[in-house]
């Protein structure tokens, strides 16, 4: 019988058959993939042709189809929607891929080959795109030890297989932590939340099939009920909980795993002949040295903590005002701020809430995506992973371009966060295809689904790594979409979310849900005016996280993370009612996988460029100016990683930023 993974799929754009796709489906499809990507991968390294590129780097950009399509599956539902099944397979399957990918980078005829075209690179006539993709190749093979020999080749590839069992271990531990914590909320204790708030936590209850409402540990319900829980030690519980995830002691405790990837991952340097993990990771971004990376966000640490310890002051004026004596408390500062939002800006989320439907939402994102690159997004009708999936056919001047799936709503198989990721990426060899990506999110259920001001912001902002996929236009899959430098990833996203902001968009689409009347314009008015509100607190919590993941892997690993956690917060002045945004035992950016390891930063580094790009836009004919709008879809979403991002970036700019725009636009240039 056909293993449905790996059989033809005549779904509609060849979308995963989700609907005949079991879990027992996945070991042996496996199993074949690898059997497959190893035969092809033997064939280019042993024929007797002399290396080229046709024959040796095309070839590879070829191999690993049916590899392809069982991992995107596999991964899209083993983040998305887990269960104790998946997650034995991804225990399982982790070390085994770790090893497959550590083998094909040690294979030495392979190698070899390579390495032949690369010196041969001036002589083959290649095109720019075939010279790029030639040099990446070349260069991720020697980054990954296919140069070494003996005992160092060997110590690589344990090293490689233990941190892909560390990293599964790691997520696994969260998600566990995450799924087995909630407390029940009695009737009484649901006064003074606004109804949104109610609503979700009996939704949640409901999830949870407990005797009533409760507070889980998703941040689109733990955030609001810090906010407007009138219960100080309610609070206090929510927000230990929240902070003690993967620090719980037992079986689900991730600090000595995090202590064992920082040394690992400093031996896997210096096995390469780097002197540090942050060295060997950001000799490929755009930042280059730790050094650079340092540098700016000390930049912005300054005035935000200046801007910081004058907002803790006023919140601890209003504490005291409310017969609450001693220091205000990370499981204070949000109640205070919501409160002073309030009074300031007469900006009450509760009342904004209902303007901010998500479906809604989802329509000024795609409206936006028409205006500014002519996409039109169409209904479409195929089976998906979950229930709560939506997918969309889009299409330009009549022609397929991608599909887009949707999956906005938490749940307790779903790891926290918001993420973008390709199930099948655009390329144009061997054959054509065209992407299908999705955007996954944890917000709140609710009929109608209402988000928080910072929950459509993360909307647009997911949707723009989305576009930065869907309108991508490269030869190789290699180097489509998103993959480009980590610190020029988050650019098209951060980006997108300025979109968000614009009047006419607001005025548009952010409709009551019950009146369907827009948002009045003081309303949004003040909405906009407060864009910047409690934006110090905001960015100590980000830039102490950064800080900490570059200490971590600057120097010599720690043989305690959480001492050193501790030294780095005390050495820049981390105000003691401000928590970091991921401590190490929860930051699953930095432990769950390499790809944010000391690059936590990009998405300040990335702010930098964002800032100064819609800044592009506003010079010219405003937020829509369709000659901005054809220059960034030419010069940095359609381009992929086909030349490095300061090019890209220039291409479209004229020039590079600097942190002026982004201190300007954080509203922190006084502080």
């Amino acid at each position: 019988m056909t293993n449905p993974i790996l059989a033809d799929w005549t779904t509609p754009f060849a979308v995963a058959p989700f609907d005949t796709i079991s879990d027992d489906d996945f070991a042996p499809a496996l199993e074949r993939a690898l059997a497959t990507h190893n035969a092809e991968i033997d064939r280019i390294a042993s024929t007797a042709e002399p290396p080229d590129f046709a024959n040796t780097v095309e070839a590879m950009e070829a191999a690993g189809a049916d590899l392809d399509k069982v991992l995107s599956v596999f991964f899209t539902v083993a983040g998305a929607d887990s269960n104790p099944a998946r997650e034995a397979l991804q225990r399982d399957f982790s070390p085994r891929l770790a090893a497959h990918f550590a083998e094909i980078s040690g294979n030495k005829p392979l190698f070899r080959r390579i390495a032949a075209v690369w010196q041969a690179r001036d002589s083959l006539d290649l095109s720019d795109e075939q010279q790029r993709v030639l040099m990446l190749t070349h260069r991720s093979f020697v980054r990954a030890g296919a140069a070494l020999e003996g005992d160092a080749e060997l110590r690589m590839k344990e090293i490689k297989g233990r941190l892909a069992t560390l990293g599964t271990g790691f997520t696994q531990n969260l998600l566990a932590d995450e799924r087995g914590w909630f407390m029940d909320l009695s009737e009484e204790e649901l006064e003074g939340l606004p109804d949104f708030v109610v609503e979700a936590a009996r939704a949640a209850g409901a999830e949870k099939e407990a005797a009533g409402p409760v507070v889980t540990l998703s941040r689109s319900l733990i955030v609001p009920f810090l906010q407007f829980s009138p219960r100080r030690d309610l609070r206090e519980k929510a927000y230990r909980a929240w902070t003690a995830r993967g620090a719980n002691g037992g079986d689900t405790d991730n600090r000595d795993i995090a202590a064992e990837i920082l040394t690992l991952r400093e031996e896997r340097a210096r096995l390469l002949g780097y002197d540090s993990f942050a060295a060997y990771k950001l000799e490929t971004e755009m930042a280059r040295t730790p050094e650079r990376v340092r540098e700016l966000l000390m930049q912005v640490w300054t005035p935000a903590k200046a801007q910081a310890d004058a907002d803790a002051e006023k919140l601890t004026a209003m504490m005291q005002a409310d017969g609450v004596n001693g220091p205000l408390e990370a499981w204070d500062w949000r109640y205070y701020a919501e409160k002073r939002r309030k009074a300031e800006h007469d900006l009450d989320e509760a009342e904004l809430k209902p303007y901010l439907q998500l479906d809604r939402m989802i329509e000024a994102a795609f409206t936006c995506a028409n205006r500014l690159f002519g996409l039109e997004f169409a209904p479409l009708d195929v089976a998906l992973y979950h229930p709560d999936c939506r997918a969309w056919e889009v299409m330009r001047d009549g022609a397929h371009v991608a599909v887009f799936i949707g999956d906005y709503f938490a749940r307790g198989s779903k790891r926290s966060g918001a993420w973008c990721s390709a199930m099948r990426s655009q390329a144009k060899f061997p054959e054509t295809q065209t992407p299908v990506v999705i955007n996954v999110c944890n917000f709140a259920k609710g009929d109608p689904a209402l988000l928080s001001y910072d929950d459509a912001r993360t909307l647009f902002h997911e949707f723009g790594h989305a576009l930065h996929q869907m309108l991508s236009d490269v030869t190789y899959e290699s180097i489509s979409g998103t993959s480009v430098a980590r610190d020029f990833v988050e650019l098209p996203s951060q980006l997108y979310e300025h979109w968000l902001e614009v009047p006419e968009v607001l005025e548009e689409f952010a409709t009551h849900a019950e009146t369907g009347a827009a948002m009045p314009h003081d309303m949004l008015d003040k909405v906009l005016a407060a864009a910047n509100f409690d934006m110090g607190f905001q960015t100590v919590e980000y830039v102490a996280s950064a800080l900490v993941d570059l200490a971590f892997h600057e120097g010599a690993a720690p043989a305690d993370p959480m001492a050193r956690q501790a030294e780095v917060l005390a050495g820049i002045g981390m105000p003691a009612a401000i928590g970091m945004r991921h401590a190490t035992p929860h930051f699953a950016h930095v432990f769950a996988g390499d790809g944010y390891s000391s690059g936590y930063y990009s998405y300040m580094w990335s702010e930098v460029m964002d800032a100064d790009a819609f800044a592009a836009f506003e010079e010219a004919g405003g937020a829509f100016d369709p000659e901005r709008a054809k220059a960034l879809e030419a010069h940095i979403l359609s381009t992929g990683g086909s030349k490095e991002p300061e090019e890209l970036y220039t291409a479209f700019r004229g020039r590079l930023p600097g942190v002026e725009a982004l201190l300007k636009g954080r509203g922190l240039v006084a502080a």
